[in-house]
C-alpha cells in the first residue's frame, strides 16, 4: 500500500485569508485567540509580528493589522475542499482533523504515470489552496501522517520510492530482513516522541522521562509504558510500523453542495461580490470533480442586511435574494461560471447591501463529460456555441434568447416560430431531431422584395439572376384568408451568392411585379 500524508500547518490562517479575498494576501493579517496572535502571514511577519505576541503590542507595531478569530467550521470547510481536490486522484481520502489528510494512492500509480508524475499532478491540484503543504509517503497510514507533520519529504527521492512501494512485513516483525522497511523504520525512529502525545501535559510527561524520539519508546518495556500511558500510544506505534491493522474510513462527498460565506463588511459592489463568489465557485468545482460529476444548475443566495419580505431569517424570500444560473450544458469549469455570474450581476441590480453569500447545488449531473479532441482544431480555443448562448442568456435574460423551431406549415413566413432555448435537463433526455436537407434559407426577408423582369428573367441590382433549382410549388392558406400560390427557385447572382426567389401564380397583369426575393442563403 502507498499512503500520502498531507499536513496543512497554517490551515486556519489560510482559510481566514481566503475568506477575506485576494487583497488580504498583501495586507498584514493575523489569527487571534485569548488576546494573543496565534498565526501571522508574511506581510505581518515582515513588520516584526510573531505568534504569541499580545494583541495590544501587535496593534501598536502595526495599526493596520487585520485580525480574525479562529473558526472551526471555516477550517472544516477548507479541509473538506482540500480533500475534494485529492479525490480527483483516488476515492480513498481520509480526514485527519484539524490540519491533515491521508490518501491511499497505490491503485493510482499506473493511471497517473508513476510516483514522480503523480506527485507533480498532486502539487498542481493543491496549489490553488495558496498555503504551504507538508507531504510524506509511507506504506502505512499512521506512518504517512506522522512523517507529513514531523519530517515531510521535499523531493520524494528514489530510495523513498522503493521504500514506500515495498510489501509490508509479516505480523510479528521482519523489518530487518527488508532494506526498504528498514530505511522507513529509521525515519520513523527519528521522529519526536511528542507525535504520540494527545495533550501538552502528556508531551511534557514524555520529556520528563527522557523519551525524546520514537526510537526511545521502542526500546522501553511495553508493559511499563502501557501502565503509565495506556495502550493507545503503543497501538499507534504498531500501526505506523505495519504490524497492526489500521482501517481508515474514507470521506464520502455529500450529494448536495451548500456552503455559506460571511463577508468582512456589507457591500453592494458587484466586483467585490464576484470575488467572494469565486471562492465558493472553486469549492463547488472541486466538489463536482470529487463526485466525478458536473454542474448543470446552481443557486447563489445573497443575504442582505435589511429584511425584504416577511419570513424566517436565512430563507430565500426573507432577507435574501437568490440568483439561479442554469447552464445550457453541464460543466465543471469555475471560470465559465464566474463569467456567467458577472454578466448576471451586471444586468440585475441588488435589492440591498449584502452581508453574506450561500452557494447551493442540489442536482449534480452524473453523465460523462464531452470527449476531448484527439488533435488540436483551429477553432478549439474559441468560445463554443453553447457557451456563447449561456453568456447571452446571462446578459439579456433567459427569455430574451430563443431559437427557430419548425411548424407544420407550408407557407415559408409561417413555417417557423421562435421558442425559448430548452433547459439542459430536457435537452439531454430528448432524442436529437433528425437532420434534414436544407432546401430553404434560414434568413427570410421581413417582406418579399419585388424584382424587375427583363427578357423573362428576374434581375437584381441591374444584373440578371441564374436559376439553379426549382420550381418548388406552394399553394396553401385558402382556409384562413391568406392564400399563397407561388413557384420558388434557387437563384444565383453573378457574384455567386445564392438567393431564394419566387414567381406568382398565375402571372400578374402587365406592369405589376411577378418575381420576388424572399430569402438569402448564408
Amino acid at each position: 500500500m502507498l499512503w500520502l500524508g498531507v499536513h496543512l500547518p497554517v490551515l486556519s490562517l489560510a482559510s481566514l485569508a481566503a475568506e477575506r479575498g485576494p487583497a488580504a494576501a498583501a495586507e498584514p493579517l493575523a489569527l487571534i485567540g485569548q488576546h494573543r496572535l496565534l498565526a501571522v502571514n508574511a506581510a505581518a511577519r515582515a513588520l516584526g509580528l510573531a505568534p504569541g505576541m499580545k494583541r495590544a503590542t501587535a496593534l501598536a507595531l502595526c495599526p493596520t493589522l487585520q485580525l480574525g478569530a479562529a473558526d472551526d467550521a471555516r477550517d472544516a470547510r477548507a479541509l473538506h475542499d482540500a480533500a475534494h481536490r485529492l479525490m480527483v486522484f483516488t476515492p480513498s481520502v481520509v480526514l485527519c482533523p484539524p490540519q491533515a489528510l491521508l490518501a491511499e494512492l497505490q491503485p493510482s500509480l499506473r493511471c497517473f504515470g508513476g510516483l514522480a508524475a503523480l506527485r507533480e499532478q498532486l502539487l498542481a491540484a493543491l496549489a490553488p489552496l495558496a498555503q504551504p503543504l507538508q507531504l510524506a509517503w509511507a506504506p502505512s497510514a499512521q506512518g504517512a501522517a506522522w512523517l507529513a507533520r514531523w519530517a515531510p519529504d521535499d523531493t520524494a527521492p528514489a530510495a523513498l520510492t522503493h521504500a514506500v512501494l515495498a510489501p509490508p512485513p509479516p505480523p510479528g516483525g521482519g523489518h530487518s530482513r527488508d532494506p526498504a522497511w528498514a530505511a522507513l523504520q529509521q525515519r520513523l525512529d527519528a521522529l519526536p516522541a511528542s507525535a504520540l502525545a494527545d495533550s501538552p501535559a502528556q508531551a511534557e510527561a514524555l520529556q520528563t522521562l527522557g523519551l525524546a524520539t520514537l526510537a526511545d519508546w521502542r526500546r522501553q518495556p511495553r508493559a511499563g509504558l502501557a501502565r503509565r500511558f495506556g495502550l493507545a500510544p503503543l497501538e499507534a506505534l504498531d500501526r505506523a510500523w505495519g504490524t497492526r491493522p489500521d482501517p481508515r474510513e474514507p470521506l464520502q462527498p455529500p450529494e448536495r453542495f451548500a456552503e455559506h460565506l460571511e463577508l468582512p463588511g456589507r457591500t453592494d459592489d458587484a466586483d467585490r461580490l464576484l470575488e467572494a463568489a469565486t471562492l465558493l465557485l472553486g469549492r463547488l468545482a472541486t466538489w463536482a470533480r470529487a463526485l466525478q460529476a458536473r454542474v448543470g444548475r446552481f443557486m447563489l443566495v445573497f443575504h442582505h442586511e435589511t429584511r425584504l419580505r416577511a419570513g424566517p431569517a436565512g430563507e430565500a424570500g426573507a432577507h435574501t435574494s437568490p440568483f439561479t444560473l442554469a447552464l445550457a450544458e453541464p460543466s465543471a469549469d469555475p471560470a465559465h461560471w464566474r463569467a456567467l455570474l458577472r454578466e448576471r450581476l451586471a444586468r440585475e441590480p441588488l435589492a440591498a447591501p449584502v452581508l453574506g453569500l450561500t452557494l447551493r447545488c442540489d442536482d449534480p449531473v452524473r453523465s460523462p463529460g464531452p470527449p476531448a479532441a484527439l488533435f488540436d482544431e483551429p477553432g478549439a480555443s474559441g468560445e463554443g456555441l453553447v457557451r456563447l448562448l449561456e453568456r447571452l442568456q446571462a446578459r439579456l435574460g433567459e427569455h430574451s434568447v430563443g431559437r427557430l423551431a419548425p411548424r407544420a406549415e407550408h407557407r415559408p413566413e409561417q413555417a417557423s416560430a421562435t421558442e425559448p432555448l430548452p433547459a439542459w435537463e430536457r435537452a439531454r433526455s430528448a432524442p436529437p431531431p433528425p437532420a434534414a436537407r436544407l432546401t430553404r434559407p434560414a434568413w427570410l426577408l421581413p417582406q418579399p422584395l419585388p424584382l424587375p423582369e427583363q427578357q423573362a428573367r428576374p434581375w437584381l441590382d441591374g444584373q440578371p439572376l441564374r436559376l439553379l433549382a426549382g420550381p418548388e410549388r406552394i399553394e396553401s392558406g385558402w382556409w384562413d384568408g391568406a392564400p399563397v400560390a407561388r413557384d420558388y427557385f434557387i437563384a444565383q447572382t453573378p457574384q455567386q451568392a445564392l438567393l431564394w426567389i419566387y414567381r406568382l401564380r398565375p402571372a400578374p397583369p402587365a406592369g405589376q411585379p411577378g418575381w420576388f426575393l424572399h430569402g438569402r442563403f448564408a
